[in-house]
């Protein structure tokens, strides 16, 4: 046991070995898992679509989020929020694997071998990551219909927000997950957790037509900031409640206390056996 130990957790192990190698191994399984299932794939993306046309459709004209440009139908106001629905519903989604993988046994297998924590949290979040961002990404293909005209540096741009949120929400999936040895159960969470979280993003409602305890929810939500950041690049001159840069900012915090949990519920998960 206290070779194992050193063996985990020796600082002479190479990183590209010790981190690296197994992150890599982790990240391609979950790609090539992704896109063998061909009825998730199309699963994931057609869901935002017929959302955002449905709800979009519905609310026409009748709608006013404001006097600029690309906000007057809403279509044009709903795009960046089914934009998010789509890296949300990948990117949480794709941490179902978690739990297939611990009653197939390969968790097991992952968590005895000699490689450090990090590098199947790691593997595991930048796989979802990837999904995600690139689910993200093709929904960009929609942008003209919802009176967007993107420059490359609007695309790079919207790439690094698309970026963000994935990799925090997956990071959230991941510690979500983690602990739970049923599907249902992880189901269950999404429902009266995340959903609510992406209904209080100013997705489907402006934050400044909102009611006092509502806004303040939304103030608190991370996910408004990413709404926001995506409108603020598709639609120029839009009125927001939040500068681009400071959007991006908590953006990248909220990144990174999510990876931080799901680095500690892999500790913790660990450590109970030695207890």
């Amino acid at each position: 046991m206290a070779t194992h130990t050193a063996t985990l957790t020796s600082p002479s192990a190479p990183l590209s070995a010790g981190v690296m190698l197994p992150a890599f191994t982790l990240w391609w399984r979950e790609i090539v898992r992704f896109y063998r299932q061909k009825t998730r794939v199309v699963g994931v993306l057609a869901s935002p679509l017929v959302f955002w046309l449905v709800i979009g459709s519905g609310f026409g004209t009748s709608f006013r989020s404001g006097g600029g440009p690309g906000q007057q139908h809403y279509l044009d106001y709903f795009y960046p929020g089914a934009l998010i629905m789509i890296v949300l519903f990948t990117s949480i989604f794709t941490m179902m694997s978690v739990i297939e993988d611990r009653k197939e046994g390969f968790l097991l297998s992952v968590l005895v071998a000699p490689v450090p924590r990090s590098a199947i949290v790691l593997g595991k979040v930048l796989g979802g990551t990837t999904l995600s961002a690139i689910q993200g990404m093709i929904f960009l293909v929609f942008a003209p219909f919802a009176g967007v005209h993107l420059e490359l540096v609007q695309v790079l741009l919207v790439a690094v927000v698309v970026f963000l949120v994935s990799f925090a929400l997956t990071a959230l999936g991941f510690a979500i997950a983690w602990p739970m040895d049923s599907t249902q159960a992880f189901h269950g969470i999404i429902n009266l957790f995340l959903i609510p979280l992406w209904l209080l993003s100013g997705s489907l409602f402006p934050l400044s037509g909102a009611s006092g305890w509502i806004r303040v929810l939304m103030w608190l939500n991370p996910l408004t900031y990413g709404v926001e950041a995506l409108r603020a690049l598709l639609y120029p001159g839009t009125e927001l409640a939040f500068p681009l840069p400071s959007a991006m900012a908590t953006l990248l915090l909220f990144s990174l206390v999510m990876f931080a949990l799901a680095f500690l519920m892999v500790n913790r998960r660990t450590a109970r056996p030695a207890a």
